[in-house]
């Protein structure tokens, strides 16, 4: 399905399931340590979600047997919890959605375990977000998904990193996944136009390497080919009339 404008009812919800989304998301940040696990970080967003009567989105998902994807170094996105520690340096993908009220949104972030992100970590780390939020000033009703696709790929140019083609940002807020796509690179005034009050999840996936990704034996881990570390980073938005508003960023 084509994403909706929302109602004003629909918004609330969203609202509030973005707020709840980014709470827990924070608390995130703060358990994620070596020695932690993916599954100590699945059972805590699940039973934060349900502390506060909220659904984890992703779980049962086209049959996605956890609450959040976890997808460590060269793993990309949609990976599977596992019991494997964490340890100092790993760079690792939290990428969880919630549904509050019937309203789904959904967001990402990458971090570095145990230190702060230096040398080519961090130049990755720190083009990916940046990318996001330059992506995000194209948005307002009126605009084409190309403009935030040129945005995103621009502010990406000169960095030597790669641009995955075959994942891409979309429409959500009834389901998880829903269109338009937004690809993380394009040409401006192309694609769908943009109505206020829809709501969008924009997500850039860059690697330090090349662009080619592969999925492993579980059918939902995607991993770069040459093995090259990867980040994401994602926010919902609303389309406003001049801008947009981030509903998932605390």
């Amino acid at each position: 399905m084509f994403t909706r404008v929302k109602t004003a009812d629909e918004i609330e919800n969203l609202r509030k399931s973005g707020r709840i989304l980014a709470e827990i998301l924070q608390g995130v940040r703060e358990i994620a340590k070596p020695g932690v696990s993916g599954l100590d970080v699945d059972a805590f967003v699940a039973s934060e979600a349900e502390g506060v009567n909220a659904k984890c989105a992703f779980k049962g998902y086209s049959g996605f047997p956890f609450s959040i994807c976890i997808s460590a170094n060269d793993e990309v996105v949609h990976g599977i919890p596992n019991d494997r520690p964490f340890e100092k340096g790993d760079v690792v993908k939290f990428d969880f959605g919630i549904n509050y009220g019937g309203m789904i949104t959904d967001s990402a972030f990458t971090m570095v375990i145990g230190e702060a992100p230096s040398g080519e970590k961090k130049k990755l780390l720190e083009a990916t977000e940046a990318a996001l939020y330059r992506g995000l000033e194209e948005i307002q009703a009126g605009a084409h998904v190309g403009d935030i696709s040129a945005a995103i790929e621009s502010a990406l140019k000169g960095t030597g990193l790669g641009i995955v083609r075959d994942l891409v940002g979309h429409g959500v807020g009834h389901q998880v996944h829903e269109e338009p796509d937004i690809p993380n690179h394009g040409r401006a005034g192309r694609g769908p136009v943009l109505k206020k009050n829809m709501s969008l999840a924009i997500e850039p996936i860059i690697t330090l390497g090349d662009y080619n990704i592969k999925m492993d034996d579980d059918g939902w881990t995607v991993r770069t080919v040459d093995g090259s570390l990867a980040a994401q980073f994602e926010h919902t938005i609303l389309v406003l009339e001049d801008g947009c508003e981030i509903l998932t960023k605390l």
